[in-house]
C-alpha cells in the first residue's frame, strides 16, 4: 500500500527531494513510483501530477531505469490522454531530452578519457599488452563500450517505450510522428544500423495493427488526408535514413510502405514527395543492379523534376538528359540472372517481380528497354544530352560497324569514367557493346577466330575482357536464347549457326539490321510468294486493280455515311455510361451518408454511455477514496496513539489488536495507563524526596568541620598569592617608566626640526589651496554669468510668447463676444418673425371660427324651419311595459326636437335600465354633461377644454379652437377638426380649407345611446 503522504502529493515531492538531497535517490525513486501507480493518482488533477511525473522521469534517466519509467508513462497517459496532451508532450520531449543530454555528456566523457592519458611517450603498456592478446578492439571502442554504450541503450529503449505508449492513438498522433522522427536522427546520428532495422520493423507492425484496432475509442484513421499525410512524411523519412545508412532493403520496404499509403489516399500526393520517392528508387536500383527499372524511375524523377522545378539552368538539364539516356542505354541487352529459363516457376516469379516492381513504380505495364528509349527520344532528349552521350547512343542504336565499334566507343567509356554520376554505367554498357558486337559480326560472319573476337573486343583496363569471360557471356546469352554461337577449341574459333525455323527475338530485332537473316527469309518466305503473285497478277488482269480501287471507295464512303450514327450512337452510349455512372455514384454516396449517420449514431451513443459510465466511475472513485482517506486516517491515528501508549507507558500492542480497535477504546486505554504511571510516578517520587532529605542532612553535619579547616588554608593561599603579585607589578612599572624617560630625551632632540618641516609643508599647501580656490571662484563667477544670460534669454522668450497668447486671447475673445451677439440678433429676429407669424395665424383662425359658427347657425336655422314644415314623423316601435302604457305620448318626446339629440335624448328616456325598471331620469354623469340651451350631450371639461374666454393656450397643446365643444352635426368631426381646422396631439397647427369630407353625416341614435358617455 502506498504511504499516507501519497494522497496529499505535495508531500511527496517533498519528501523525494529530502531523500535526494540525501543521496537516497532509490528511495526517493521508490517514493515517486507508488504514488504514480496508485489507483487514487487517477483521480488527482493533471497539475498536481505533472511536476511529480517531471521529477519521476528524472529520477529515472539519473538511475537508468527504463522498465519503471515505461510502467509510468503507460499510467499517465491513461490519466492525462482524455484532458491534457500538452501534458503528455511535455513529459516525454523532457524524458528524451534528458536520456539525450546524458548520452552527449557520456560521450565527452569518453573521449576525455580516451585523450587523458599520462605518459604520452610510452606507446603501450603492459596491461594494454596483455589486453590486446584477448582483445581486438582499440581504447577508443573499449571506452565508449564501457562508459557511452549503456546510454545509448537507455536512449534506445526510451525511443521504443515511448512509440510503444503512442501508438494507435489519433490525440497523440503528432507526438508520435515527432518522436519518430527523433528516432530516425538517432540513428543516423550514432549510426545504429541495427537499431534502425528494428525501428523500422516497429512502426512497420504499428500500421499494420491501425486497421486491427481501428474499433477502439481515439485509434487512428487513415482515411482522415492529415493523418495519412503525416504517415507519408514519416514514411519518406525513414526512406531517407535508409538510403543515408545504406540499408537498401529496409529503404525497398520503406518505399513499399509509401506506395500502400499513397494507393489508400484519397488526394494526389506532393510533387515534391514524389520526386524524392522515384530518386531513392533510383538509388536502390542502382545498388539491386536493377538497371531496367533504375532507367524507368530516372525517367519518372526527370519528369517530375522538370515540371515542379522551372528554374533548372541548362548544365542542369543537360545533366538529369544525360543520365537519363544513359541509363536507358545502360541496360543490359542479354539479362544475367542466375534462374534458368525454361522453368514454369522461375518464369512465373520472374513476372511476379516484374509486376510488383511496376506497380512501385506505378507503371500501366512492364517497361523495356526499346519502350525507354523510345520515350525518351519522344520527348526530344538527344537535343539537350552531352555530346559524347549522342555519339555512344550513334554507335549503339544506329550505326552497323562491328570492327570498329569499341575503338570508337573507348574514349567515351574513358570520359565517362571521369565523371562520378555517369561512372558507375560504364561496367553495364560494356556488356551491352559486348552484345552489339556479337549481333552485327552474326550478321557478316559464319565463323570467326576467337583471337579475331577478342581484338575486337578490347577495352581498357580495368574493364578488359579475357577468353574466359567471353565465354561465359557467350554460353549465357545461347542458355536464354539471345544467341546462336557455338565455340570449336580445337580450331579457336566461333561459329554463327542459324535454326531456319527458330522465333524471332526481339533483342536481336531492337538492333541495326544490315541484312535478313536465313531465319527471317524462310519464316517470311510465303508472304513474299503472295506479294510477288499480287503483283503479277496486277500487271497481267488491270481489271483487278479497277475492282480493287471502287471495293475501296465504297467502303470508304459506307464508312462515311455510318460515322455520323456511330458517333451519334457513341455519344447516347457515352451519356448513358455517364447516367449510370452518376446513379451509382449518388447510390454509393447515399450509402456512405448512411454508414456514416450510423457510425455516428453508434459513436454518440457510445459516447453517452461511456461519459455516463465516466461519471459513474468517477463518482464511485471518489467515494472510495474519500473511504480510504477516512479508513487511513483512522488507522494512522490508531498507530499513532499506539506508538504513544508504547512510548510512554511501556506498553506493546500487537498488529491485529491495533487493527481491531478504535481510536477510543485505544484513547480510553491511553488515558487509564497514563493515570495509573501517574499515580505510581507520584509514590515514587515521595519515596525518593524523603530518601535525598535524610541523605543531604547528614552530608551537611559531616561537611562542617571540613569546612573550616578549608577556610583557613585558602587563607594562607591567598595571602601569598597577593604578596608575590604586588612585588612583580612594582618591578614592572619601574623598568617601564624608565625606558620611557629615555624615549622622550631622544624624541626631544628633533622636535624643533619637526616644527619647521611643518610650517614648510603647511605654506606649501596654503598657497596651492589659495590659488585652486582663486581658480575655482573664477569658474563660478564665469557659470553664474552665463546662466544669468541664459535665463534672461529664456524670461524674454516666456515673455514673448505670453503677450502671443494674450493677444491670441483677446482675439478669441473678440470673435466670441462678436459671434454671440450676432446670435442674439438673430434669435431676436426670429423671435419677431413668429410672433408675427402666431398673430397672423390667430387672425386668421378667428375668422375661420367665425365662419364656422355662422355656417353652423344657418343650418341649425334651416333644420329648425325643415322640421315646423313637415309633419313629424311618427316614432319608432319600442317596447313599452304595460304600467306605462298609460302615460301621456309626450313623454317620449321630453327633450326639444330642434336636433337628432333631442330625440336621442327622448328616447333614451324609454331605456330599461339594468335592473329591468324603466327609468326617464338620466344619471347623474349625463344630467351633469349636458347642454343647459339645448340639452344635448356634451362631453366633460377636461384637458381638452378650452380655457374661459374661448382663447387659444400659448403652448398650443390645446387640440380645439372654439370655446365650446364642438358637437356632431354642427361643423366639427371626431377629432376635433372644426370649419376644416386641425390641431395636432404636438400642438402645431395645420390650417386648410374647409371641405364637405370633414364633416360626419348624420345619423340616428340608437335608444340608450344617450346613457353611454362619449369617449374623445
Amino acid at each position: 500500500m502506498a504511504p499516507f503522504y501519497a494522497v496529499k502529493s505535495d508531500n511527496v515531492l517533498k519528501r523525494a527531494e529530502e531523500l535526494q538531497s540525501v543521496g537516497q535517490d532509490e528511495a526517493a525513486l521508490q517514493a515517486l513510483h507508488e504514488v504514480i501507480l496508485s489507483k487514487r493518482s487517477r483521480s488527482n488533477p493533471i497539475t498536481v501530477m505533472e511536476p511529480i511525473m517531471l521529477k519521476y522521469v528524472e529520477l529515472c534517466v539519473q538511475l537508468k531505469k527504463g522498465k519503471m519509467v515505461k510502467e509510468g508513462l503507460h499510467q499517465y497517459r491513461n490519466i492525462a490522454q482524455n484532458t491534457s496532451v500538452n501534458s503528455i508532450e511535455i513529459i516525454i520531449n523532457k524524458m528524451l531530452e534528458l536520456a539525450e543530454d546524458k548520452v552527449a555528456e557520456a560521450r565527452a566523457q569518453a573521449d576525455k578519457i580516451a585523450v587523458d592519458v599520462e605518459d604520452l611517450e610510452a606507446s603501450e603498456t603492459p596491461e594494454s599488452i596483455m589486453l590486446s592478446t584477448v582483445s581486438g578492439d582499440q581504447n577508443k571502442d573499449r571506452t565508449d563500450r564501457a562508459v557511452v554504450t549503456p546510454w545509448l541503450k537507455f536512449l534506445w529503449e526510451a525511443y521504443r517505450t515511448v512509440l510503444d505508449i503512442m501508438r494507435n492513438n489519433s490525440r497523440l498522433e503528432t507526438l508520435y510522428n515527432s518522436v519518430t522522427l527523433k528516432a530516425f536522427q538517432f540513428c543516423l546520428t550514432y549510426e545504429r544500423k541495427t537499431e534502425f532495422r528494428r525501428l523500422c520493423e516497429i512502426l512497420r507492425n504499428h500500421l499494420m495493427n491501425v486497421a486491427k484496432y481501428s474499433h477502439q475509442p481515439h485509434a487512428v484513421n487513415l482515411n482522415d488526408p492529415e493523418t495519412l499525410q503525416n504517415f507519408l512524411d514519416t514514411r519518406f523519412a525513414q526512406l531517407n535514413a535508409a538510403a543515408e545508412l545504406e540499408l537498401w532493403q529496409e529503404a525497398f520496404k520503406s518505399v513499399e510502405d509509401i506506395h500502400t499509403l499513397l494507393t489508400t489516399s484519397k488526394r494526389p500526393p506532393k510533387p515534391v514527395m514524389m520526386a524524392n520517392y522515384y530518386e531513392k528508387l533510383t538509388k536502390i536500383f542502382m545498388v539491386s543492379e536493377d538497371y531496367l527499372f533504375h532507367s524507368a524511375a530516372w525517367n519518372k524523377y526527370s519528369l517530375i523534376e522538370r515540371s515542379i522545378n522551372k528554374n533548372l539552368t541548362e548544365d542542369e538539364q543537360s545533366r538529369m538528359a544525360s543520365i537519363v539516356l544513359l541509363s536507358a542505354l545502360a541496360i543490359p541487352i542479354i539479362t544475367t540472372t542466375k534462374t534458368r529459363p525454361g522453368y514454369v516457376e522461375a518464369d512465373e516469379y520472374r513476372v511476379q517481380k516484374l509486376n510488383r516492381l511496376s506497380m512501385l513504380m506505378g507503371l500501366p505495364g512492364h517497361p523495356t528497354r526499346t519502350g525507354l528509349l523510345k520515350e525518351a527520344l519522344n520527348k526530344n532528349i538527344l537535343s539537350r544530352v552531352r555530346p559524347e552521350i549522342r555519339d555512344l547512343y550513334n554507335i549503339l542504336e544506329v550505326q552497323f560497324h562491328p570492327l570498329s565499334i569499341c575503338k570508337k566507343i573507348n574514349p567515351i567509356m574513358v570520359a565517362l569514367s571521369k565523371d562520378a554520376d555517369l561512372a558507375k554505367y560504364v561496367r553495364p554498357l560494356h556488356q551491352v557493346i559486348l552484345t552489339r558486337l556479337l549481333q552485327q559480326l552474326s550478321q557478316v560472319y559464319t565463323t570467326v577466330k576467337l583471337d579475331f573476337v577478342l581484338n575486337l573486343a578490347s577495352f581498357p583496363a580495368p574493364f578488359s575482357y579475357d577468353s574466359a569471360t567471353i565465354e561465359k557471356f557467350i554460353m549465357n546469352g545461347c542458355k536464354r536464347g539471345e544467341l546462336n554461337i557455338r565455340i570449336d577449341h580445337a580450331s579457336q574459333s566461333l561459329m554463327f549457326e542459324t535454326d531456319l525455323f527458330a522465333p524471332p527475338k526481339d533483342t536481336v530485332t531492337e538492333g541495326i539490321q544490315l541484312q535478313s537473316s536465313p531465319a527471317d527469309l524462310m519464316r517470311t518466305q510465303l508472304s513474299r510468294l503472295g506479294s510477288s503473285l499480287h503483283a503479277v497478277v496486277q500487271m497481267i488482269d488491270p481489271s483487278v486493280k479497277e475492282t480493287a480501287k471502287k471495293a475501296k471507295q465504297e467502303v470508304l464512303q459506307r464508312a462515311l455515311a455510318g460515322a455520323e450514327e456511330e458517333h451519334k450512337a457513341a455519344l447516347a452510349r457515352k451519356g448513358v455510361i455517364e447516367h449510370r455512372k452518376e446513379i451509382i455514384e449518388t447510390e454509393i454516396a447515399r450509402k456512405e451518408k448512411l454508414i456514416a449517420q450510423e457510425k455516428a449514431a453508434i459513436a454518440a451513443k457510445k459516447a453517452e454511455a461511456e461519459k455516463k459510465r465516466l461519471e459513474e466511475e468517477v463518482k464511485r472513485r471518489e467515494e472510495e477514496r474519500l473511504k480510504r482517506i477516512q479508513d487511513e486516517i483512522q488507522r494512522d491515528q490508531a498507530k499513532r496513539i499506539a506508538e504513544e501508549i508504547s512510548t510512554k507507558t511501556g506498553l506493546q500492542l500487537r498488529p491485529e489488536e491495533i487493527e481491531q480497535s478504535d481510536v477510543k477504546t485505544l484513547m480510553d486505554l491511553k488515558v487509564s495507563r497514563l493515570q495509573t504511571e501517574q499515580k505510581e510516578l507520584s509514590e515514587r517520587l515521595k519515596q525518593i524526596s524523603k530518601r535525598i532529605d535524610h541523605t543531604e542532612r547528614a552530608f551537611r553535619k559531616e561537611e562542617i568541620p571540613l569546612l573550616e579547616k578549608d577556610y583557613e588554608q585558602q587563607q594562607k593561599i591567598d595571602k601569598a598569592f597577593y604578596d608575590a603579585s604586588r612585588k612583580a607589578e612594582l618591578v614592572a612599572s619601574k623598568t617601564k617608566f624608565s625606558e620611557d624617560m629615555k624615549v622622550k630625551a631622544r624624541l626631544g632632540r628633533i622636535y624643533n626640526d619637526y616644527l619647521t618641516f611643518k610650517h614648510r609643508i603647511e605654506e606649501q599647501r596654503n598657497s596651492a589651496t589659495e590659488a585652486l580656490r582663486n581658480e575655482m571662484q573664477a569658474l563660478i563667477e564665469k557659470e553664474k554669468k552665463q546662466r544669468i544670460d541664459t535665463w534672461r534669454q529664456k524670461k524674454n522668450e516666456i515673455i514673448k510668447a505670453r503677450e502671443a497668447e494674450e493677444a491670441e486671447r483677446a482675439r478669441r475673445e473678440k470673435e466670441e463676444k462678436e459671434r454671440i451677439e450676432r446670435e442674439e440678433r438673430e434669435k431676436a429676429e426670429k423671435e419677431a418673425r413668429l410672433a408675427a407669424e402666431r398673430e397672423e395665424y390667430a387672425e386668421k383662425q378667428r375668422k375661420l371660427d367665425e365662419i364656422a359658427r355662422k355656417q353652423a347657425e344657418r343650418e341649425a336655422e334651416i333644420e329648425r324651419k325643415r322640421l315646423s314644415s313637415k309633419a313629424t314623423p311618427p316614432a319608432r316601435e319600442f317596447y313599452v311595459p304595460p304600467a306605462r302604457k298609460q302615460e301621456p305620448a309626450a313623454a317620449a318626446t321630453a327633450a326639444p326636437a330642434s336636433s337628432w339629440r333631442s330625440r336621442a335624448a327622448a328616447a333614451a328616456a324609454s331605456s330599461p335600465d339594468r335592473s329591468g325598471e324603466w327609468s326617464s331620469v338620466p344619471n347623474r354623469t349625463e344630467r351633469d354633461n349636458r347642454d343647459k340651451d339645448t340639452g344635448a350631450y356634451r362631453p366633460p371639461q377636461g384637458r381638452f377644454a378650452r380655457p374661459e374666454g374661448g382663447e387659444r393656450s400659448s403652448q398650443g397643446n390645446d387640440r380645439y379652437s372654439r370655446g365650446n365643444v364642438p358637437r356632431y352635426g354642427q361643423g366639427a368631426d371626431r377629432s376635433g377638426r372644426e370649419g376644416g381646422d386641425s390641431v395636432s396631439r404636438d400642438g402645431d397647427d395645420r390650417s386648410g380649407p374647409r371641405r364637405d369630407s370633414d364633416r360626419l353625416p348624420r345619423r340616428n341614435v340608437a335608444p340608450g345611446s344617450a346613457n353611454k358617455e362619449r369617449k374623445w
